[in-house]
């Protein structure tokens, strides 16, 4: 009996409608690749909660994302969700870089750009990239690669203020609403208003596994650890953020230290302000900049985070509005990725 070629299973792209890169052309270039019906593009959350229930209804083995951290978060966050409702298999993840951050396309390898390299980054996607498992950040129903208290929510919720400005414009300037709208929100709003502003008084209480500090030069300390229900950190803080990946969006190493074990999340704090962060920049962006007087970097399983002030808050780069307190944990079970860093298909 001839032995039939084995078929390429069914591959599905959702699109976030209101992200600046996808356009038109955009639109055609997927159309033109993918089978009918398997595209999808959302502009609403009553959308995406439909667009979920086709994808896990099909069956699709990939779902990949286009439109920033943000949509990655929404679509994983209800497809996964409604999957273990239903007692099937969640698809692997992956990600096109048609955001604004794409702090995932960094650790991927994403980096298509305009309708050939987006082509490109489809195709190897599809025919021959491997995956990997990765745990995320669990937090208020969210599954997301990362979320943070004060000046990184604080510069997001800026960043989206002045890159609607440049939108409404009489003539859109499209160029300046990705990192240059980045860049003068964090220099021109955030920074300066934390010059001023008081800064909060952070608590972080271990509720899962031993925690671990990272000393200098990113080694994992056996002292200090702090078991459950001990405080890993009190104290005035800038910024109290976790990851499961190292990147921000645009490159922003901000957690160099986030893929040291795999059953932990990476909690960074820091009190770092204008008059450090502006000549330290580099080494900032790289994650190769320390200062054990203004930067704590420390391994955890499960946290509660606690402000002794209302403080602006991030999910996977979705301003949140602001909290005192929530509880954040790394998943017990990875979804698997997408990875065109991993070792190809055979």
């Amino acid at each position: 009996m001839e032995v039939q070629p084995h078929a390429p299973e069914r591959l599905a792209v959702v699109l976030n409608g209101n992200a600046k890169n996808v356009t038109a052309e955009v639109v055609d270039t997927l159309e033109e690749i993918l089978d009918s019906g398997d595209l999808f593009v959302s502009r609403s959350l009553e959308e995406a909660g439909s667009i979920a229930e086709t994808l896990v209804d099909r069956g699709y083995k990939t779902v990949l994302t286009g439109g920033g951290d943000g949509t990655f978060t929404s679509v994983v966050t209800r497809v996964v969700h409604l999957a273990e409702a239903r007692g099937v298999e969640p698809p692997q993840f992956g990600l096109l870089r048609l955001g604004t951050g794409n702090s995932l396309a960094w650790f991927v390898g994403a980096h298509g750009v305009g309708r050939r390299g987006l082509a490109a980054d489809l195709h190897a996607l599809r025919d021959r990239a491997g995956s990997r498992p990765l745990r995320l950040v669990e937090v208020e129903g969210h599954l997301a690669p990362f979320c943070g208290f004060g000046i990184d929510a604080n510069v997001l919720a800026d960043f989206h203020r002045v890159r609607d400005v440049f939108r409404a414009l009489p003539v859109p300037m499209r160029w300046a609403t990705g990192l240059v709208s980045y860049g003068l929100a964090a220099t021109t709003m955030s920074m300066p208003k934390y010059l001023f502003k008081k800064v909060p008084r952070v608590r972080v209480v271990n509720l899962g596994a031993t925690a671990y500090a990272i000393g200098q030069g990113g080694k994992v300390l056996d002292r200090p650890v702090y078991e459950r229900g001990e405080t890993i950190f009190e104290g005035p803080a800038r910024m109290a953020s976790i990851s499961t990946i190292p990147y921000y969006g645009f490159g922003f190493r901000v957690f160099p230290f986030a893929t040291a074990r795999e059953d932990r999340m990476s909690l960074r704090i820091t009190t770092i302000g204008p008059t450090e962060f502006v000549p330290n920049v580099r080494g900032l962006w790289r994650g190769t900049y320390q200062n054990p007087n203004s930067l704590w970097d420390y391994l955890i399983d499960r946290v509660r985070v606690e402000l002794d002030v209302s403080t602006a808050f991030q999910i996977g780069g979705d301003a949140m509005g602001e909290r005192t307190s929530v509880e954040v944990g790394i998943t017990r079970r990875p979804v698997q990725i997408v990875d065109l860093y991993a070792p190809p298909r055979r």
